[in-house]
């Protein structure tokens, strides 16, 4: 049997990357998908008709993460089209990377807002329909910049090192309603914002990686995978690193 077969997953932020790797993989694993981001495009549609050619129902739902009414929108679709959500995968996030002298409010607050506010948004949208259900796992999206900070990622930094302290709060308000509430904190993954840096800086980073690659997608997504699924029946408030050994240098 597949580890999500017939669950219901709502993952932020997926029409590409991260977010995308992981509506796919819960999609192998028999969950039917619902999937947000900013607006529909091409990029959406074609997920969409990926999703749905696995067998499985999916639907996107363009919506601002970051906006409290909105989520509290897509909550109330879910609930009138869906019965229920057993899965939510917090993966909705942006960077404005720039030294603090430099860095503007608004870019602070950019950040703050998609990464940290969103989390809050949507678990506050949903846990009293998984506390009805007495079930379900919250996986949010975290960084080792998180755990370690950067420098010229403060915003960035503190938004997933909020993330962290959030998931461990909710884990025990939750736990008691068999809710569960996990974080993954993924290192340098190749993605097209990674891509675009130097390969000087590309080479420095590899250095400092025991395992001497960067990170996939799917490397991410096996991870919330495990947390999503009854495996990880037991795991509550915790928060794993998925950065080939980055963070215990």
């Amino acid at each position: 049997m597949k580890l999500l077969q017939d669950k219901t997953a709502l993952i932020t932020g997926a029409s590409r990357g991260i977010g995308r790797s992981h509506a796919l993989l819960f999609a192998d694993e028999g969950a039917n998908i619902i999937f947000t981001d900013l607006k529909q495009n091409e990029q959406s549609d074609a997920l969409v008709a990926e999703l749905r050619a696995k067998g499985v129902r999916a639907d996107f739902l363009a919506s601002n993460a970051s906006d409290f009414a909105q989520t509290q929108e897509v909550a109330a679709w879910v609930q009138e089209n869906y019965g229920r959500l057993d899965i939510l995968v917090n993966n909705a996030g942006i960077t404005r990377d720039q030294l603090i002298l430099r860095m503007s409010v608004e870019d602070w607050n950019m950040v703050m807002d998609v990464n940290l506010r969103s989390v809050f948004n949507y678990t506050k949208a949903f846990a009293p329909m998984m506390m009805r259900q007495r079930s379900g796992s919250i996986v949010n999206i975290s960084s080792i910049v998180g755990l370690n900070g950067n420098a010229g990622q403060c915003n960035y930094a503190a938004s997933k090192a909020g993330i962290i302290g959030f998931t461990r709060s909710i884990a025990k308000e939750l736990g008691s309603r068999g809710i569960r509430c996990n974080a993954v904190a993924p290192g340098f993954i190749e993605t097209p914002m990674t891509q675009q840096l130097s390969e000087e800086v590309r080479k420095e980073w590899m250095k400092q990686i025991p395992l001497h690659r960067g990170g996939l997608d799917t490397d991410v997504a096996h991870v919330s995978l495990f947390l999503a699924s009854d495996l990880a029946a037991y795991v509550t408030g915790q928060v794993i690193s998925c950065d080939g050994g980055l963070a215990i240098n």
